[in-house]
């Protein structure tokens, strides 16, 4: 059995003492989109002792609040989390473990967040998943069925996860992505897609990530998302939050009016393109 030294964060597996990962610890609330709670607690629900949790994925355009949705779920279960930001660069060991010299010389050998995760029973966010090669999904290819686990080449260990040990993969819809080999999309269900949130739930959003606001500009730029929306356009509450962000630092240190700080902050952090969103309709600015 793994023993672990919780003040130093190592644990033992085989023999081999690995450097875990700390988890990861910041302020996200979700917001709104209940259901989306609901079906990803499911999909991690053991109904027997017998079954298995699944691992599902997101989907969604970049900004929606995949990894918040993730996230935010995973804390209230009381597990702590693990993100793995995936990228075009990813290599299979650095999902695992990876090997680095210390102090004295000697080889360490350090766990990743996901492998951290396993070992902990904690929950493994995989953040943009579809941007991984098929050489790093066929390294979890072991994980992500009734086996279980994962292998070290590099430290000589098979690693088994903890019972309560539960993972997701967030994946953005866009092209800068790889296809998902067919073997790794049997074993990433169900999929649970995010969509842009209604205006109420975008207004709370950014009430939430911005208390210190002014409503005129919350409004302006929840409206500004609801016009784009309906447009087809890709702008999400992140943009959005960016946006009011820097607005309020215009207002702040030029003393610009709201709407004029409203319309720069558009064009600056978003483009000219999205100033022809820009314009209030009549009676589209509203208390929600």
């Amino acid at each position: 059995m793994p023993k672990t030294d919780n003040q130093r964060r190592t644990l033992t597996v085989d023999g081999v003492e690995l450097q875990l990962a700390h988890p990861d610890v910041f302020k996200v609330h979700w917001v709104g989109q209940q259901e989306l709670v609901k079906q990803l607690l499911a999909a991690w629900l053991m109904v027997d002792e017998a079954d298995l949790p699944l691992h599902p994925r997101l989907v969604g355009k970049p900004g929606v609040g995949k990894t918040s949705l993730a996230y935010a779920t995973a804390v209230g279960m009381g597990k702590e989390v693990y993100l793995f930001q995936a990228t075009m660069d990813t290599r299979p060991e650095d999902l695992i473990i990876t090997p680095v010299i210390a102090d004295n010389q000697r080889i360490k050998y350090v766990a990743s967040p996901l492998v951290t995760a396993m070992l902990r029973g904690g929950v493994c966010i995989l953040d943009e998943g579809n941007r991984m090669g098929e050489k790093c999904w066929a390294s979890l290819a072991p994980l992500l069925d009734v086996r279980r686990y994962v292998e070290s080449i590099v430290a000589g260990i098979k690693i088994k996860a903890d019972p309560d040990f539960r993972f997701c993969a967030t994946m953005n819809e866009d092209a800068s992505t790889f296809e998902i080999p067919e073997y790794i999309q049997s074993r990433i269900q169900p999929q649970i897609f995010v969509d842009f949130p209604e205006a109420e739930e975008e207004y709370r959003i950014l009430k939430d990530n911005l208390p210190f606001s002014g409503e005129e500009v919350l409004q302006y730029v929840v409206d500004f998302l609801q016009r784009a929306h309906r447009h087809g356009e890709r702008y999400t509450v992140r943009d959005g939050i960016n946006v009011a962000r820097y607005a309020l630092k215009l207002m702040k240190a030029n003393g610009e009016n709201t709407l004029r700080a409203y319309k720069l902050s558009l064009e600056m952090v978003l483009g000219e393109e999205a100033i022809a969103y820009a314009e209030p309709e009549s009676g589209s600015v509203r208390e929600v």
